[in-house]
C-alpha cells in the first residue's frame, strides 16, 4: 500500500483547507469560489483530525471522477490514511471500512445491488406513496395549524420524509418517528454520529427479523425475496444507507425549497395557488442550494494526475457536487437555472449515482409535502427576518435549523384532508 506523504494527524496539513466550520453555514458559495481561486479544480483539504485529502471542485473533474469507477474507485480498503484514523473518528459513518454496504462495493456485485435496490423500490405503487405523503403532511399540519405559527423544520419537513419512507420500508409509524434523531445525528458526523449509525443498525436489523417472521408488501419483504442471495447483513446495511440517503437530503430539499419560495420575490406571486413555482424552486435548489454539498468519496487505486494535480495511490477525493453545480466554467452567465435544466449533479453521476427511482421517490415526499402545506397554509410567511436564518454546521449536507413561519390559524381536518389533492401533479 502507499504510504501518505502528508503530515499525520496532530502536526499542521499544510496548505489545506479545513473542511469544516462556520462558512460552510454562512457563505459556502463564496468559499468554494475562493477555494477554486487558490488551488484549482481540485483543492487540498485536511478532515477532521487533521486527515489530508483532495475535494473535487470541478464539474469537468466531477464528472471525470465518477465515470471512471476502476481509477477512482469506491473500495474505502484503498485508503492509505486509516493507520491514522481512530475507531472513535466522527467521520466513521460517512467515510466506512469494509461496510458491506451499496456505497462500498464494486464491480459487478454492485450493478446487482443496485437492481436489487431499484426493483424493490420500482415496486412501490406511486399512487400510495403519493397518498402516504399526503396522510403524513396532513397530519403533521392538523398538529401545529391551529397555533398560526411554527417551525417548518422541526414540526414538519425534518419529520415527514422518513415517516413515509419507514411506511414503504416497512416499519411501523412509530419507529419511523424515532429514527429521525439518529439519522440526523449520523450525517452531521459530530459527537453522537456512532451512537446514530449504531441505533439505525439495530431497527434495521430488527426490521428484517420482523419480515422473515411475517413478509408484507414493502421494501424489506422484497429485498429478502431477492433472487441475488444478499445476506441479511448486505440489505441492513444497504437499508440504513437507503434510510438516510433518502430522509435528511429530502428534508433539506423541502426546507431550502420553502426558503426560497418564501424569501424570493420571484416566487411570492404563486404561493397562494401556483403549482408551478413549486417544481421551479425545488429545481433551483438542486442548482444552487442543494442538500448534498459534498460527499465522501473515491479512493485512486493508482497514481494519477485530475485538475493538475497529482493524485497518489490510496488517497480520498470528496466530491463536491455544490462547488462543480457552481462551476463558472459551466455556469458562464452567473444566472439562477430553474425550468427544465436537470444537469445538475445533485444526485450524483455514473455508476453510483442515487438510483432513478430513489430520486423519484424523494421528489414525490418532497413536492408533495410543499404542496399540501401552501394548499393547508396558503398565507404562510417568515416570522423573521430571512437574514436571521441559519444553516446546520455540517459541510456535508446543507439545511436549515430553523424555519420560523407565521399564517392566519386554521383548525385541524382529520385524516380525509389529503384525498381533495389527490389527483394533482
Amino acid at each position: 500500500m502507499t504510504q501518505p506523504t502528508e503530515p499525520p494527524p496532530g502536526c499542521p496539513a499544510h496548505g489545506r483547507v479545513p473542511l469544516s466550520g462556520p462558512r460552510f453555514q454562512t457563505e459556502p458559495t463564496q468559499l468554494y469560489r475562493e477555494m477554486r481561486r487558490d488551488h484549482g479544480a481540485v483543492a487540498p483539504i485536511a478532515l477532521d483530525g487533521d486527515i489530508p485529502a483532495w475535494l473535487v471542485l470541478g464539474y469537468r473533474e466531477l464528472h471525470q471522477v465518477t465515470s471512471d469507477p476502476v481509477l477512482f474507485s469506491r473500495d474505502s480498503d484503498l485508503w492509505n490514511q486509516w493507520v491514522h484514523i481512530p475507531d472513535d473518528w466522527p467521520l466513521l459513518p460517512m467515510i466506512g471500512r469494509k461496510q458491506p454496504s451499496i456505497l462500498y462495493t464494486v464491480g459487478p456485485r454492485h450493478v446487482e445491488r443496485a437492481r436489487m435496490i431499484s426493483d424493490a423500490l420500482d415496486a412501490v405503487d406511486p399512487f400510495a406513496l403519493k397518498r402516504y405523503a399526503e396522510e403524513f403532511a396532513d397530519e403533521l399540519i392538523d398538529r401545529f395549524c391551529s397555533r398560526g405559527g411554527t417551525d417548518i423544520i422541526a414540526e414538519y419537513a425534518m419529520l415527514l420524509p422518513a415517516r413515509v419512507l419507514a411506511r414503504i420500508y416497512g416499519f411501523s409509524d412509530e419507529v419511523g418517528d424515532a429514527l429521525v434523531g439518529s439519522i440526523n445525528d449520523m450525517i452531521d458526523g459530530r459527537e453522537r454520529a456512532l451512537a446514530g449509525q449504531q441505533h439505525l443498525a439495530t431497527s434495521m436489523f430488527q426490521l428484517l427479523a420482523d419480515k422473515h417472521a411475517e413478509p408484507d408488501d414493502d421494501v424489506a419483504t422484497r429485498m429478502l425475496a431477492d433472487p441475488g442471495g444478499f445476506t441479511d447483513e448486505e440489505i441492513a446495511q444497504d437499508l440504513m444507507v437507503m434510510m438516510a440517503a433518502g430522509h435528511q437530503p429530502t428534508a433539506d430539499w423541502m426546507g431550502n425549497s420553502l426558503r426560497l419560495m418564501l424569501t424570493d420575490d420571484r416566487f411570492a406571486a404563486s404561493l397562494s395557488g401556483g403549482r408551478h413555482s413549486v417544481a421551479e424552486a425545488m429545481n433551483e435548489v438542486l442548482w444552487e442550494d442543494t442538500p448534498t454539498q459534498n460527499i465522501a468519496g473515491r479512493w485512486a487505486s493508482r497514481d494519477t494526475h485530475l485538475g493538475g494535480r497529482h493524485i497518489q495511490a490510496g488517497e480520498l477525493l470528496v466530491l463536491s457536487f455544490a462547488a462543480a453545480n457552481a462551476d463558472p466554467q459551466v455556469r458562464t452567465d452567473g444566472s439562477a437555472l430553474t425550468g427544465g435544466n436537470n444537469a445538475f449533479l445533485s444526485f450524483g453521476h455514473g455508476e453510483h449515482r442515487c438510483p432513478f427511482t430513489a430520486q423519484e421517490t424523494a421528489e414525490v415526499i418532497a413536492r408533495t409535502g410543499i404542496e399540501v402545506l401552501l394548499d393547508r397554509l396558503p398565507d404562510i410567511d417568515l416570522a423573521v427576518p430571512a437574514a436571521q436564518l441559519t444553516r446546520r454546521p455540517s459541510p456535508w449536507l446543507r439545511g436549515l435549523t430553523d424555519l420560523p413561519v407565521a399564517f392566519t390559524p386554521t383548525p385541524a381536518t382529520g385524516p380525509a384532508t389529503g384525498s381533495a389533492i389527490g389527483g394533482q401533479q
